[in-house]
């Protein structure tokens, strides 16, 4: 094995490199080779290589590259391979973020179908629009407009859609307006759910006063109105109003019913940030990703073993490794990428590590982050 020529920038790392000899030496060189999850690629004479991600790298590579093997011959690998390159991975964010980042690299022109990649669901606010509107789309745009996500299916993400709109005055319809007192309006106008712009009941910027109310609801998680409303509810307890003081309870509680529906991830793409928190593949590191607007940032290491103590506190240490974030905001494809990867790992059934989510990296958890943090060690300690 020798060490690798350059540099792999981004989320991999530096790979371990085998130049492959002949058959005898082939198997004791894979003999040396770690029984650990990896993502690995193998490089042939000619064409395209192999990239691919395991949860036992010696054991796939032998069967990948033993003589009889039926993927050997059907990829003709053992005839063609000349290097190995892999990276061993600690967690299942990190395999999916390394093979993300070496998919692109490698295949340019079918990444994402090579990796399965599948794009969550948001719900758009269009605000290039005369009169906004909203819709439920797996894509991101240059145009201005407020993504709220990523939810786990287009279904929930029109579920919230529905709940969402109950509680705003703002046209359903996808239509392009051409408003009329003439037009015959819809069912929603009918039963007060709409301001009616396409009958101009309203002016524009009446129009425009509600869909900020609604922006600034998803923007505030709900609480613009959920504090208005119990602000409301509250005075007319104290002025013994108890019929206003019932109505404002049951519009809190439709905004209850329609915040449910969220799912965990939800948000204004613009304030969406965390950080996950995962063991790595170097007992006693754990691997902080933190994830700023919807932007997986490159991974930051921090060595919770004893004998690498510097004299600060973990959350001294956690401080100081956010505050020399190099923030990258790449191409808007990217955006939607990395947050499908988010998604992916997310909500599945096999997340590792944990996640804590904030706004801005001014309201980073600290203390939660320093616990997290403990945790992961300590789990991947047992686990080693």
């Amino acid at each position: 094995m020798s060490e690798p020529e350059a540099t792999v920038s981004g989320f991999a790392g530096e790979p371990v490199v085998i130049q492959l000899g002949e058959s005898a030496e082939l198997w004791e060189q894979l003999a040396g080779v770690p029984e650990r999850p990896a993502v690995f690629l193998i490089r042939v004479r000619a064409g395209a290589p192999y990239l691919a991600r395991t949860v036992s790298l010696r054991r796939r590579l032998q069967r990948l590259l033993r003589e009889d093997s039926v993927a050997g011959r059907l990829l003709n690998l053992r005839t063609l391979a000349e290097r190995i390159e892999y990276w061993l991975v600690g967690s299942h964010l990190e395999a999916s973020l390394v093979h993300y980042e070496l998919a692109r690299r490698h295949f340019p022109e079918d990444y994402r179908a090579r990796l399965r990649l599948r794009l969550p669901a948001y719900l758009k606010f269009v605000l290039t629009n005369p009169f906004p509107r909203t819709q439920i789309t797996t894509h991101l745009s240059g145009a201005r407009a407020l993504y709220y996500g990523p939810f786990r299916s287009r279904e929930t993400a029109a579920q919230f859609q529905s709940h969402f709109l109950d509680l705003f005055q703002v046209r359903r319809c996808e239509q392009e307006l051409a408003p009329s007192p003439s037009h015959p309006g819809c069912i929603y106008g009918e039963m007060n759910l709409c301001l009616r712009p396409c009958q101009q009941a309203v002016s524009r910027e009446e129009y425009r006063s509600e869909v900020e109310r609604a922006l600034e609801f998803l923007r505030s998680q709900g609480c613009s109105l959920r504090e208005v409303l119990i602000a409301a509810r509250n005075r007319a307890s104290e002025e013994l109003d108890f019929e206003e003081a019932a109505r404002q309870h049951r519009r809190i509680e439709k905004i209850d019913q329609a915040l449910r529906l969220r799912d965990e991830l939800a948000a204004d793409l613009e304030a969406l940030c965390g950080v996950a928190v995962t063991p790595s593949a170097t007992a006693g590191v754990v691997g902080l990703w933190f994830l700023v607007q919807g932007y997986w940032q490159a991974p930051r290491w921090l060595d919770c073993r004893p004998e690498a103590s510097t004299g600060l506190s973990m959350d001294q240490r956690l401080r100081e490794m956010a505050a020399h974030l190099n923030l990258g905001r790449p191409p808007l494809r990217q955006r939607e990428e990395h947050l499908a990867l988010l998604a992916r790992w997310y909500y599945s059934s096999w997340r590792d590590g944990e996640w804590l989510s904030f706004q801005t990296l001014r309201d980073i958890p600290y203390r939660r982050l320093v616990r997290a943090v403990s945790r992961v060690a300590a789990t991947a300690a047992q686990h080693g």
